[in-house]
């Protein structure tokens, strides 16, 4: 098996190439003074990223060698691929600059996933790739991953995400965060303090694209006292509503996940006005909108960590403006967002496999990624009953 440690890593030439900079080194000395060593790899990375976009060979449209029951690994990593923030992250080598010093697995992830990416998106040829440096590493981090079953991509996708955060952390040796008692602020007050505190202790370009806030807001039914709560969220698992045309719509699963719901008997809560548990009303909106909305389609039952069953209902999803303003908790807020990556489960809970379709972000076409089989497709067959998790990004008119 041909190793990563192959994959192109960019360093700072003792003499820049003329094509890439057309002058010469008395003259650099003398007219720009001025030009750091980060600006010389900063223009030098882009051009080798704007080489790989005209590339016929290198536009990320590259197989992961299935090293057995890996094809949930090789599903998540195609979708993470295909994000575009996430890859220049990862082609402009700016994680170097992220590291977190105090990180006792010494990035050694994020390093073999960004060069796991590099190679995906500057490969000379059409051969697929073996992850096994990378697999190595992501079994260090979460040993549940040690070994070839078969296991379930949205977890792995959390673990991963996790790992790479926790190894890019601009927070060095995370601060102990008071409590502080913020009820006398309002709602959007008290979304930003929460917010800002959060951040206080989890910082890194992972947060940045993939972790949104929700807003838990708790009515007693008695007085009609309502608290909030907010929380940070990485993904959305959304339930599947039974409907008896066995098709829904993902603005149906979404309404399902934040519909209000009473709690009663012995899931009473505490009113904190009456200071006695009170029957009470609860429901989800969304108080900030990630980057990277990932939406988890609950298809698998699972009482303990067994799966049983798997719901196979078709849920018909936009590929273009997915309109969430409804979902916000300030109905103000523009949350437009279009799809660009799929990971899907082929099968049953006895045996099934993971497969990806993802649009390239360079040619705007979407492609099949099935281990190491990547072929072009139609934006029309994206929709299936197998889509398991979607991956959508915030449309550039959302972006504030």
């Amino acid at each position: 098996m041909p190793s990563m440690r192959q994959s192109y890593t960019v360093t700072v030439p003792e003499e820049p190439p003329t094509a890439a900079f057309p002058f010469h080194k008395q003259d650099l000395r003398r007219k720009s003074p001025q030009i750091s060593r980060s600006m010389l790899v900063s223009t030098f990375v882009g051009l080798l990223i704007n080489q790989a976009k005209n590339s016929k060979n290198a536009q990320g449209l590259v197989g992961l060698r299935n090293l057995g029951n890996t094809c949930f690994m090789n599903s998540i990593l195609q979708c993470l691929s295909n994000t575009h923030d996430l890859r220049d992250y990862c082609l402009r080598n700016c994680h170097l600059t992220d590291l977190n010093k105090s990180c006792r697995a010494k990035a050694a992830l994020m390093d073999e996933f960004a060069k796991l990416t590099q190679t995906l998106w500057t490969s000379a040829g059409n051969e697929a790739i073996s992850p096994s440096d990378f697999k190595t590493q992501i079994q260090k981090y979460a040993p549940r991953f040690v070994g070839y079953n078969q296991q379930d991509a949205q977890e792995f996708l959390r673990f991963l995400l996790d790992g790479l955060h926790n190894e890019v952390n601009r927070v060095v040796g995370r601060p102990r965060v008071p409590v502080e008692d913020f009820d006398h602020l309002s709602d959007e007050e008290k979304g930003e303090r929460m917010w800002s505190k959060y951040l206080e202790r989890e910082d890194s370009k992972v947060v940045d694209l993939f972790v949104g806030q929700l807003k838990s807001s708790l009515t007693c039914n008695e007085c009609g006292f309502c608290s909030t709560v907010f929380d940070p969220f990485w993904d959305l698992s959304l339930p599947i509503p039974k409907k008896g045309c066995g098709e829904v719509t993902l603005t149906d699963c979404i309404r399902l996940f934040t519909k209000e719901d009473i709690l009663d008997g012995d899931e009473k809560p505490i009113c904190q006005r009456c200071k006695s548990r009170r029957k009470c009303t609860k429901k989800f909106t969304v108080q900030k909108f990630p980057k990277i909305l990932v939406l988890h389609l609950k298809r698998f039952s699972e009482p303990g960590r067994v799966k049983t069953s798997k719901l196979s209902t078709f849920v018909n999803f936009p590929l273009k403006e997915l309109d969430l303003r409804e979902f916000a908790s300030e109905h103000s807020t523009t949350a437009i967002y279009n799809l660009y990556a799929v990971s899907n489960h082929i099968g049953t809970t006895l045996g099934g496999h993971y497969t990806a379709y993802c649009r390239n972000p360079v040619l705007g076409e979407w492609y099949s990624y099935n281990d190491s089989r990547v072929s072009p497709m139609s934006s029309s067959q994206v929709r299936s009953s197998d889509a398991y998790v979607l991956f959508y990004e915030l449309a550039p008119s959302s972006r504030m």
